[in-house]
């Protein structure tokens, strides 16, 4: 409980202050990558990454966080866990730590960045930023009421959608990404946005040469309460298996919770590192059920493209409830898991 208390931060910009001094104390290399995106009070908003170990590595583990914003306070405290607990690193390795890749989207209780864009479904090459399935079309004046929020009988008319489509096909076309509704939900964006540009460009200046990478990207929202899903690619899902066991689950739309995506962060590392494939995982943590998330998403949509957008509003407070519960223990499964799986990684490498 003490662990839940010292490295889940209230907002952003604690967690900010934080990252940086356990770096700084662990001896990190900090770098920061500006953004041109400001925080609620106008403040500076960038991407800071500790980096430990080799300059060029050989071996790598990469861990990343908030790249959906408001997801980003269990990856957050997960990294500070570790910057706390910095394992022992061969002379040919490194571990680095990237703090929080939407911080706009953290700051301001949101999980899109200042463009509304989702921006794991921004991960593709330029010009490639179009369509949307049928299916969302038919549905966009339910999931982006053209109003600020309001009780409108989302649960009921959430149930009927259901029974009329199924849930593995509602899933998919909801949240597997879309281009053409810019102000709707999963929306991918219509060009490259400012922080995949960036990060691919650090990334292949500074650790492209690495043989053997881990990559490590935490999220929420998805799955059973305060248990962890290791999210792959159907390809790697064996190989994977044998090596971080029955926690490691295949992306694949017709069973359970997961669902495919275009754009996405892996579509990127495996770019990236394409000396030897990568091992990527999403490690993700559920909080509630699909139809509270949906619905905590589509109120926190309405307030910001309808109403004043400030992040003092209760459909941000309950986004961020959503994605990070308080409740202690949620907040120590995390750590826990957490650490298990970096175990793990630093092991295999």
């Amino acid at each position: 409980m003490d662990g839940a208390r010292r490295y889940f931060s209230p907002d952003y910009f604690t967690a900010r202050d934080r990252f940086r001094s356990a770096a700084a104390k662990a001896r990190g290399r900090l770098e920061f990558l500006p953004l041109t995106a400001k925080g609620p009070g106008g403040e500076e908003l960038g991407i800071d990454i500790a980096r430990f170990g080799a300059e060029t590595p050989h071996r790598l583990l990469l861990h990343s966080s908030g790249l959906h914003g408001v997801e980003g306070f269990a990856g957050s405290a997960i990294q500070l866990q570790l910057l706390d607990e910095l394992p022992g690193i061969a002379s040919d390795a490194a571990i680095v730590v990237v703090h929080i890749l939407n911080p706009y989207g953290m700051s301001w209780l949101r999980r899109v960045n200042e463009n509304n864009v989702d921006l794991n479904r921004n991960f593709r090459p330029d010009g490639s930023h179009t369509g949307a399935p049928p299916l969302y079309a038919r549905m966009d004046a339910f999931l982006n009421p053209r109003t600020p929020p309001a009780a409108d009988l989302y649960f009921a008319k959430a149930a009927g959608l259901v029974l009329r489509h199924g849930m593995n096909k509602l899933k998919q076309t909801v949240a597997g990404g879309q281009y053409e509704f810019q102000k709707g939900l999963f929306f991918g964006g219509n060009r490259l946005e400012e922080v995949p540009r960036k990060y691919e460009a650090f990334l292949m200046e500074r650790l492209a040469k690495a043989e053997k990478t881990i990559v490590i990207d935490v999220h929420t929202g998805l799955g059973k309460f305060a248990e962890d899903m290791l999210l792959v690619e159907p390809e790697d899902y064996a190989r994977l298996r044998d090596v971080f066991g029955a926690r490691v689950t295949e992306l694949q739309p017709d069973q359970g919770y997961t669902y495919r995506i275009a754009g996405g962060l892996e579509e990127m590392i495996f770019r990236v590192f394409s000396k030897r494939r990568p091992d990527f995982i999403g490690q993700e943590f559920g909080t509630y059920s699909g139809m509270k998330v949906i619905h905590a998403l589509r109120e926190e949509n309405r307030w910001q493209q309808y109403g004043a957008g400030g992040p003092d509003h209760p459909a941000k407070r309950r986004l961020k409830e959503t994605f990070c519960p308080d409740d202690e223990n949620w907040r120590s499964a995390v750590l826990r898991r957490g650490r298990e799986l970096i175990q793990q990684a630093v092991a295999r490498l």
